[in-house]
């Protein structure tokens, strides 16, 4: 039986809530106190069966906490799990490579994740990014610099890019 432990920890911009499974992985993230907001993001074959919350996750709490004061690669060590289909993996990773402060177009991240005809399935690997912050989804514009949708408001997207911005 596989065990997931969650934990929230205030920022700037809300309550962040990270799932993680034993080994410290994150399944996922996000801004919002509710885990029914973060679940339904996580691929069956990696969903724990058993959730603990926790008053700290380690390594996860101090990056999230370390990220919100302006130490922005805080998050770029801390591993993840997600799963789905060959593309949406390599675009996750890709995002992974984006520099804070270096947002890229929808087209720029396409071309990143090895298929620069496929913007909108990299739209569509934003989307269902389960780990938010750790996956830097918000660092994904419209062409023209326009901020974009954020799964946790277009507010919290253009907070971290200001942040990031002025780090």
């Amino acid at each position: 039986m596989s065990i997931g432990y969650t934990s929230t920890t205030d920022t700037p911009i809300g309550p962040f809530t990270a799932l993680v499974v034993s080994d410290g992985a994150v399944l996922a993230s996000g801004w919002t106190a509710s885990l029914d907001d973060l679940l339904p993001q996580v691929s069956p074959s990696l969903r724990p069966k058993t959730l603990t919350p926790r008053r700290d996750l380690g390594a996860v709490t101090k990056a999230v906490r370390d990220y919100h004061a302006g130490t922005l690669d805080a998050i770029a060590d801390v591993p993840v799990r997600q799963r789905s289909g060959e593309f949406m993996e390599q675009a996750w990773a890709a995002l992974r490579t984006v520099p804070a402060g270096k947002p890229v177009s929808y087209a720029d991240y396409a071309l990143l994740a090895g298929r620069p005809s496929a913007v909108r399935a990299a739209a569509t690997a934003c989307a269902r990014n389960a780990a938010t912050l750790f996956v830097p989804c918000h660092r994904v514009v419209r062409t023209g610099g326009a901020i974009g949708n954020f799964r946790w408001g277009v507010d919290v997207k253009r907070w971290l890019l200001d942040h990031e911005d002025q780090a």
